[in-house]
């Protein structure tokens, strides 16, 4: 849960790399740092497997000894199964919602880093950075909290709905991936290794999915605010409604975890007992 807080969090912070190019018109530099958070991210989300991996085991012996002898006890497994991996999902949905709330100072971190990036011309040694103390006071320092009135002065309505709606749907599926296959794996032990591959391959598709139809649309938006044809109110708002609409998807999640666990149970009782 703490693994999947900060990485769920980390890739919310990511967003905050749009408007720093915004803010010091270096565009470039700031995508190099959004690609490094969003796929750090990523990759540290695999470690989480190492965490569930365990559970499941624990859990697929179970129900393995018991599935032709006890249903009730065997499905009592699977469920609390289950529960262990909605806290997970939770655990993600509350550091997005934490990490949002600290905006602010993951802009004013980005700005910094791509001042010290121009200025060092290295990534690792402008990262090294952040092992000093002065930067990290500076850094905590810039945090302001905000309150209500920032969704009334920042409009969804001048952001594509498409955007929004699809980062909704990406974040829901991304978010359930590995829990989904693991669940799975436990619903049919018998296809277990078969289910869990499966969660790379949603993982993939999620990874595309915003690449074609969210990141594009946030980087003209970005671009559009650089050449002056978009207002700055409008980055701040895309990344802040971007935040938002992550949030809503793992939410969401909770609610597809149970039927995407049985469409991936059923794809691998396909490839696992059907043959011909």
């Amino acid at each position: 849960m703490v693994i999947t807080f900060i990485v769920q969090g980390v890739t919310i912070g990511a967003y905050a790399a749009r408007l720093a190019g915004v803010l010091t018109t270096r565009i470039a530099t700031s995508i190099s740092l959004f690609n490094l958070f969003m796929t750090g991210g990523r990759l540290a989300n695999l470690f989480s497997v190492f965490m569930i991996g365990p559970l499941s085991d624990s859990a697929g012996r179970s129900v393995a000894a018991l599935r032709h002898r006890d249903a009730v006890l065997t499905a009592a497994y699977q469920h609390n199964f289950e529960w262990q991996l909605r806290l997970i999902i939770l655990a993600g949905t509350m550091g997005m919602v934490a990490f949002t709330l600290m905006m602010p100072m993951f802009v004013y971190l980005f700005r910094r880093g791509i001042a010290s990036f121009e200025a060092r011309g290295s990534l690792p040694h402008s990262l090294f950075r952040l092992a000093d103390t002065a930067v990290v006071r500076d850094v905590v320092a810039a945090q302001t909290w905000p309150g209500w009135g920032v969704l009334q002065r920042y409009d969804w309505r001048q952001l594509p709905l498409r955007m929004l709606v699809f980062n909704v749907v990406v974040t829901g599926i991304y978010a359930i991936g590995v829990q989904a296959a693991y669940y799975a794996s436990v619903l049919d032990v018998d296809a277990a290794r078969t289910a869990v591959s499966i969660s790379g391959v949603i993982n993939g598709i999620g990874t595309i999915a915003f690449t074609l139809f969210v990141d594009p649309t946030s980087s003209i938006i970005t671009d559009q605010a650089v050449h002056g044809k978009r207002p700055i109110a409008q980055v701040k708002s895309m990344v802040l409604y971007l935040a938002i609409t992550a949030i809503v998807g793992t939410l969401l999640s909770q609610l597809i975890l149970w039927p995407a666990a049985k469409i991936i149970e059923l794809v691998a009782y396909f490839f696992t007992h059907i043959r011909g």
